[in-house]
C-alpha cells in the first residue's frame, strides 16, 4: 500500500466518526426536549420520577411517570420511619444512662455508709499499730495484776469507751507523759475496738481531713464517678466542709446503731493540742464542739479529745453545756514507788532499796513516761540524772537571758525568756517562803501561783501559753501554773541558785528596759539659733504639748 491509499483510508475513518458522533448529539437534544415536555426539568432524577430512555416511546414512558407519581407518598415511608428509629434509640438511650447513674448514685451512699459501718466493727488500726509496738506501760485497773502500774482514771475511761458512761463528751487533760494515750489504748483493746474510732489531731486541717476520713474508712467523695453519668459531685470545698459532710455521715450510722444496740459510738481525737491557735484551729474546735454537745445531749456518739495543752480547755469552756473535764495528773509517791518495786523483782529479779527508791522519786516524781525509762534502766540514778539534765538543758536552750551586753534586735526574744525566768524563780521563792508540802501517801506537793498571778509576775499575758506548748511550765484545769514536772522544778533549783544569777537577771531586765526607753525617746535638734534665750513649755506624755518661745535677752550693765 502506497502513501496515496493510506491518507484515503484515514480520511474516510474521520468522516464516519464524525457522523456516529452527530447521531449521538442529535439523540441527546430529542431525550431532553421530551423531559421538557413531561414536565422535567434539568438536573438529577428525583426519587419517583422516571427518566424516558433513548430509544423509548413516547407513551410508555408518560405511562411510567404516572405511575411513578402515584407511588411517591409510599417510597416516603421508609425516611420517616428511619427518622423515628433515630428519635427513639436515642430517648432509649438517654434513659437507661440516667437510670444507670441513678443507681450508681444510690449504690455509692449505700456503700459509704457500709463502709463508715465497717469502721467501729471490732479490731481497730490503732490497736494493730499499738500491738507492734508492744503494751503500754500503764493500762490497768485495780484489780488487774497484769500491769506493773494503775492509774485510778482506767475505771472511769473503761466506762466511756464501753458506752457505759453517756451523755457527755470528754476532755482529758494533763502533761505529756501522764499516761492519757495508754489508758485509752487499754480501754479500746478491752472492747477490742468495737464501737470506737481512734485518729490523732494535727495542725494542718487538710491532714486533720485525710486522718479522720482513714479513721470512719471515708473517702470524700474523692472515689465518685457520677461524672461518667453526667452526674455532678459533691463541689471542690475546704477541708472545714468536708470535715462536717463526714460528721453527717457519722450521724447516719449512729442513730442506726442506737436502734440496734442502744449505745453511742466513741470518737477519740488524740493530741488536741497540736491544732494551732489560730482562726483556722479555733474554727475547727468549734465545729467539733457543737457537734459533741449535739451528739451527747441524744446519745449518738460520745467524743473524747486528749490535750496536753490549757488553751483548749480555755476555748471549749466558752460554750460547754455538757463537757467534763478528767484530769490525768502524775502518780502519788506511793503508786509510783510500789510500781518500780513491782517491775524491778519481775524484770530485773532484784529488790531496790528504800533509799535509791526516795532517790528515785525525789528526781523524778511520779511522771509515767520518766518511771517507765527509770524502770527498764541497769542504773536507775544515773538515768534520773540524765533525765533531768535534759530538762534544764531544754529550759536553758528556749528562756536563757543574755545580760546586760545583749543586743538591741534580740529584745523580743530576751523579753520572752526573761519573763521566763522571772516566773521559774517566783516560783522557787514560794517553795522557799512555804515549805515544801510532803505527804508520805501522795509524795511531795509542787509550788503554784494561779494564772493571773503569774502574768502580774512577768507582766505579759500572752507568754504563759507558749510556756505550756513547749512544756516548760504547765496549767492544770484549775487555772494553776507550776513547773511541768520535777525534773523541770530541779532545773529551776539548780538555775535560780547559781551564783550571781539575781544579778544577771537583773541586768537584762534592766537592759531592756533601757532599749525601750531609747525606744520611746525622741530628739529635737534646734539649727541656726539666734543670740537670744529660748524657753520650752509643756509636756507631751500629759497632752500638753510641746511650745517653744523665745525671749528677748536682758542687757548686762556690765557690758
Amino acid at each position: 500500500m502506497n502513501v496515496r491509499q493510506l491518507c484515503r483510508c484515514l480520511a474516510q475513518y474521520s468522516s464516519i466518526k464524525r457522523a456516529v458522533s452527530a447521531s449521538r448529539t442529535q439523540q441527546s437534544l430529542l431525550f431532553q426536549q421530551k423531559r421538557y415536555a413531561n414536565g422535567y426539568g434539568a438536573g438529577p432524577q428525583l426519587p419517583g420520577q422516571v427518566a424516558p430512555q433513548p430509544g423509548q416511546p413516547e407513551e410508555q414512558t408518560s405511562e411510567k411517570d404516572a405511575g411513578g407519581r402515584q407511588d411517591q407518598s409510599s417510597e416516603w415511608n421508609p425516611t420517616l420511619f428511619k427518622m423515628f428509629e433515630s428519635a427513639a434509640t436515642t430517648m432509649v438511650s438517654l434513659f437507661v444512662l440516667g437510670l444507670a447513674g441513678y443507681g450508681y448514685h444510690r449504690y455509692y451512699k449505700y456503700l459509704v455508709l457500709q463502709k463508715m459501718e465497717h469502721a467501729f466493727q471490732p479490731g481497730d488500726p490503732v490497736l494493730e499499730l499499738a500491738a507492734l509496738a508492744g503494751p503500754p506501760p500503764s493500762t490497768a485497773g485495780e484489780n488487774d495484776d497484769e500491769h506493773w502500774i494503775r492509774l485510778k482514771e482506767q475505771q472511769k475511761i473503761d466506762a466511756i469507751i464501753d458506752g457505759t458512761d453517756r451523755g457527755h463528751y470528754h476532755l482529758l487533760i494533763g502533761e505529756k507523759g501522764t499516761g492519757k494515750s495508754s489508758m485509752l489504748l487499754d480501754a479500746m483493746q478491752k472492747v477490742d475496738g468495737e464501737g470506737v474510732s481512734m485518729f490523732e489531731a494535727h495542725a494542718d486541717l487538710e491532714i486533720f481531713r485525710v486522718r479522720l476520713g482513714k479513721a470512719l474508712d471515708y473517702e470524700f467523695h474523692e472515689d465518685y464517678i457520677g461524672s461518667l453519668f453526667s452526674i455532678r459531685g459533691p463541689r471542690d470545698t475546704t477541708a472545714l466542709l468536708d470535715i462536717e459532710r463526714a460528721f453527717n455521715k457519722l450521724e447516719k450510722i449512729a442513730l442506726k446503731r442506737r436502734k440496734a444496740v442502744g449505745k453511742p459510738l466513741v470518737l477519740v481525737v488524740n493530741s488536741t493540742h497540736l491544732l494551732r491557735d489560730d482562726e483556722d484551729g479555733r474554727d475547727l474546735l468549734e465545729l467539733v464542739q457543737q457537734r459533741a454537745e449535739q451528739w451527747a445531749a441524744s446519745n449518738l456518739v460520745t467524743v473524747v479529745l486528749n490535750s496536753d495543752d490549757y488553751w483548749v480547755y480555755e476555748r471549749l469552756k466558752q460554750y460547754a453545756t455538757r463537757m467534763e473535764v478528767l484530769p490525768v495528773l502524775d502518780l502519788p509517791r506511793r503508786q509510783a514507788i510500789s510500781a518500780l518495786i513491782k517491775y524491778r523483782s519481775r524484770y530485773h529479779q532484784e529488790e531496790p532499796k528504800p533509799e535509791i527508791l526516795e532517790q528515785v522519786y525525789e528526781k523524778i516524781g511520779g511522771r509515767l513516761s520518766f518511771l517507765n525509762q527509770v524502770a527498764r534502766s541497769k542504773d536507775m540514778l544515773h538515768t534520773c540524772d540524765k533525765i533531768c539534765q535534759a530538762e534544764k538543758t531544754w529550759f536553758l536552750n528556749n528562756c536563757w537571758i543574755l545580760g546586760e551586753d545583749m543586743d538591741d534586735d534580740v529584745m523580743d526574744q530576751q523579753k520572752y525568756a526573761s519573763a521566763a525566768m522571772v516566773l521559774a524563780k517566783a516560783l522557787v521563792d514560794q517553795e522557799k517562803e512555804r515549805g515544801s508540802i510532803y505527804d508520805p501517801e501522795t509524795g511531795r506537793m509542787l509550788p503554784q501561783i494561779p494564772l493571773h498571778k503569774a502574768r502580774e509576775i512577768m507582766t505579759r499575758a500572752d507568754f504563759i501559753k507558749d510556756y505550756d506548748h513547749i512544756n516548760i511550765f504547765t496549767i492544770d484545769a484549775q487555772a494553776m501554773v507550776r513547773a511541768d514536772s520535777v525534773p523541770m522544778l530541779n532545773a529551776f533549783r539548780q538555775i535560780c541558785s547559781e551564783e550571781g544569777f539575781e544579778e544577771h537577771l537583773q541586768a537584762t531586765l534592766d537592759r531592756i528596759s533601757a532599749i525601750e526607753s531609747l525606744g520611746r525617746t525622741r530628739e529635737i535638734v534646734a539649727k541656726d539659733l539666734i543670740s537670744n534665750i529660748y524657753q520650752i513649755q509643756g509636756r507631751s506624755d500629759k497632752g500638753e504639748g510641746v511650745r517653744i518661745s523665745i525671749r528677748a535677752k536682758e542687757d548686762n550693765p556690765n557690758d
